[in-house]
């Protein structure tokens, strides 16, 4: 599972610093450069945070199924 994770971290911080570099590179504007950036990390921290928020949602729903009394074995014969 951590491997998982290490890799998803590096996914999502090549690809910031392929997009940050890609808009640093292309001809425009310092301003709307800067723009394109905020407004490329305001989406993504909105992505991280719903992903992190259904995750949670799912882990919940998972420790709730566990924590919940299990039904008497039919005895065995």
């Amino acid at each position: 599972m951590r491997k998982f994770f290490t890799f998803v971290f590096g996914a999502v911080a090549g690809g910031l610093l392929g997009a940050a570099l890609a808009m640093l590179l292309a001809p425009a504007s310092g301003k709307q450069v800067r723009s394109q950036i905020t407004d490329y990390t305001q989406q993504v921290r909105q992505e991280i945070l719903l992903a992190a928020q259904q995750k949670r949602d799912e882990l919940e729903d998972e420790l709730t199924r566990l924590r919940a009394p299990k039904p008497p074995a039919a005895p065995q014969e």
